[in-house]
């Protein structure tokens, strides 16, 4: 066999793994999103959902439709006006333009480097994590405010509001914000935590996110669902 046949083979077997792997994730995102449309079902007026990291509000609004009262943190500006726009017709959403983490305080927001180029997709990947992979660490990054999720938690379940979803997709900050959340009880008092993780965009904090799953077994059971995307 000759050397382009043997590079042809290559490729084509490259391509087809490619493929599985592009499969492989298109029924994860069934399976979850599978799972977030079941639980909206059962929610209405009488409950709470909050989104953190909201972006544009595709998922807000799903979250709206039901009733509930919605809070939606979303700290990039470009991706809170937008979010501003598409869910400006539902009474029951309050959005913030903040990110949410384990204190409160001013952090810098970093977005990738093809933001300007492409901002729908690019948005989905911006990140108070200076080290996550595809963020553009050569800018200074934008200030942006951080809520503190657990006094902010505290608060609602003190005014008496029932939080039965909590849905996390902070890039990166999921792990400061879930361990705070944990070391204060936190997800024992509230519904279901659809949390994304992105332990391989941040492969040296590998130790952390396999501690982080191994404590999910000390709160109820199906509680905190981490394999959320």
């Amino acid at each position: 066999m000759s050397d382009a046949q043997n590079e042809k083979i290559k490729d084509l077997e490259r391509k087809a793994e490619v493929q599985k792997l592009r499969i492989k994730r298109q029924r994860k995102v069934g399976y979850a999103h599978g799972l977030l449309d079941g639980v909206l079902t059962m929610l209405g007026p009488d409950d709470t959902i909050v989104d953190c990291g909201a972006n544009i509000g595709e998922i807000t609004t799903k979250m709206a439709a039901t009733g509930a009262k919605v809070f939606a943190f979303e700290p990039d500006p470009w991706s809170f006006e937008r979010l501003e726009r598409n869910t400006k017709e539902f009474a029951n959403v309050t959005r913030f333009q903040a990110a949410v983490g384990a204190q409160a305080g001013t952090l810098n927001l970093f977005r990738p480097a093809e933001f300007e180029d492409r901002p729908r997709r690019a948005s989905t990947a911006s990140s108070l994590v200076p080290g996550m992979r595809d963020v553009d660490e050569s800018t200074d990054g934008i200030p942006v405010e951080v809520v503190g999720f657990a006094d902010w938690i505290e608060t609602k379940l003190g005014e008496g509001h029932k939080i039965r979803l909590i849905k996390v997709d902070i890039e990166g900050a999921e792990l400061d914000l879930m361990e705070s959340l944990m070391d204060r009880g936190l997800p024992d008092r509230v519904g279901l935590m659809l949390v994304e993780t992105h332990q391989r965009q941040l492969p040296a904090e590998a130790e952390r996110f396999a501690a982080l799953r191994d404590r999910v077994k000390d709160f109820r059971a199906g509680c905190i669902n981490l394999d959320w995307i």
